[in-house]
């Protein structure tokens, strides 16, 4: 054997040693490459069950929130008469002005009537005529039926005589009916306040012509009896039922921001309008100190005081969390660790877009606005909670 055969050369030696350190490089690679496919593969997994895992709002059912309904109101007169005047002429005085108190029956302005005047002369200058015919009639009547009893004159002369006489009895009759009107239209110069209040417009001015009769007239004078105000309410039908005799209301105006007034349910339509979907109530405020002005605007609060009325159990929950299933009305709720019940429940009143519904407890995770499909047992995550009414 030759020293070539027993002792390898260097050159062999050289490349057994790049082919081992390849070889273990390669094995490295093929490692680091396994270990990073494994890596994402696990994180795939992790995200394909994070999204297939519902992500819901939760919130608290509400109850122990004060029942207060806040709507828009107006205040108007307890009595409010627009004064017109029932005759034609032109305005010869007015003896009030906007903002005066008056008393019922009091002289407001006087109209000058010429027209009226002269009607008036001409009718009792008729009625003067009609007593002078009537007095002739009933002397020629009395005459013949002293002749006819005599046998002077003939049956149908005298029942002439008697028809003329009805007659004239008849015209002078209509002639002092005549008088009576415009004697009536000539009072009505003066115009007067029809009962106690405040004077709040006038429209008219001395010399300005008055027509009575008209729909388009404008009121001379407009009276306001203010010692109480009516405030008018357009109530929700879902509230139509709380409206009961005897509630108090608060209300407050602009015209004094930093106080509060109190007005009592006086009564109510009864009656659900059709086209608004709401019930008209009227409250009543005693304004004898003079501090409100009708036709002012309000925001009227209602404290319901539901507390008394509300079944037990009851708490409130917002339309969006209802689920309708065959079984009946129902909400999802879910456990802190994000499992899923499907709890059926009974709505009590309707409150728009609140329920006050029984078969929940205060501290539920109710789910809002949850998908039709969820079921029971599901799995979710739970990214916000409160209450109805909260943020």
């Amino acid at each position: 054997m030759s020293d070539t055969d027993r002792f390898p050369t260097q050159g062999s030696t050289s490349l057994r040693t790049y082919t081992i350190v390849a070889a273990i490089g390669f094995i490295a690679i093929l490692a680091v490459g396994t270990a990073i496919r494994l890596a994402a593969r696990d994180d795939l997994h992790k995200q394909t069950i994070a999204n297939q895992t519902l992500t819901v709002n939760v919130i608290r059912p509400g109850g122990s929130a004060a029942d207060a309904l806040v709507l828009p109101g107006r205040l108007q007169a307890w009595n409010q008469a627009p004064v017109y005047s029932r005759t034609n002429g032109y305005l010869r005085r007015w003896y009030v002005d906007i903002g005066q108190p008056v008393r019922a029956g009091q002289l407001l302005a006087e109209v000058d009537t010429p027209e009226v005047d002269q009607q008036l002369n001409a009718a009792r200058a008729a009625l003067a005529t009609a007593d002078a015919q009537l007095d002739l009639a009933r002397s020629t009547s009395a005459r013949w039926g002293r002749l006819l009893a005599q046998e002077a004159v003939s049956q149908q002369d005298a029942d002439e005589r008697r028809g003329d006489f009805a007659a004239r009895v008849a015209m002078r009759n209509e002639a002092a009916a005549n008088v009576q009107r415009l004697q009536t239209l000539t009072s009505f110069k003066r115009i007067v306040a029809p009962f106690d209040g405040i004077v709040t417009s006038r429209s008219t001015d001395i010399g300005a012509l008055i027509v009575a009769g008209t729909t388009t007239t404008q009121p001379l004078f407009t009276i306001s009896d203010v010692s109480h105000l009516r405030i008018y309410v357009s109530v929700p039908e879902a509230y139509a039922s709380t409206m009961r005799d005897g509630l108090t209301a608060r209300f407050a105006v602009s015209d004094h921001p930093h106080r509060t007034f109190e007005a009592a349910l006086a009564r109510s339509a009864d009656s659900v309008d059709p086209a608004s979907g709401s019930m008209l109530v009227q409250l009543v405020y005693d304004n004898s100190a003079g501090l409100l002005k009708p036709g002012a605007y309000a925001q009227v609060t209602f404290d319901l005081n539901r507390d008394k009325h509300r079944a037990v159990g009851a708490v409130r929950i917002p339309v969006s969390s209802l689920l309708f299933r065959r079984e009946g009305t129902a909400v999802a709720i879910a456990n802190p660790q994000g499992r899923v019940k499907v709890q059926p429940i009974v709505i009590q009143t309707d409150f728009g877009s609140e329920l006050e519904v029984t078969g929940l407890k205060p501290d539920d995770n109710v789910i809002d606005n949850p998908p039709e499909d969820i079921r029971t047992d599901d799995q979710v995550k739970i990214v916000r909670a409160g209450r109805p009414g909260h943020a």
